[in-house]
């Protein structure tokens, strides 16, 4: 059998309409960077948890809301 890995961003992230969208987006624009498909895909899922609490400070949050907000939560896991 094969090694799989399984990387899972910590629980309790809401989602709201759209974030899927935002999620795939940015999973699917990070290869681009020069990651690979896990850990791009690893990257946008965790990182759509600090957008989504960002964006929440100014309720009520959408996608849009928490689109923005990744460049800022991008700067709390890589300063």
């Amino acid at each position: 059998m094969a090694q799989r890995t399984a990387l899972i961003p910590p629980a309790g992230e809401a989602a709201t309409a759209g974030s899927g969208d935002v999620l795939s987006g940015l999973a699917g624009s990070l290869p681009a960077a020069g990651l690979s498909a896990l850990d791009a895909g690893s990257v946008a899922a965790y990182l759509r948890g600090p957008a989504g609490r960002l964006a929440a400070a100014g309720a009520p949050t959408g996608a849009h809301d928490v689109a923005s907000h990744i460049p800022a939560a991008w700067r709390t896991v890589r300063p």
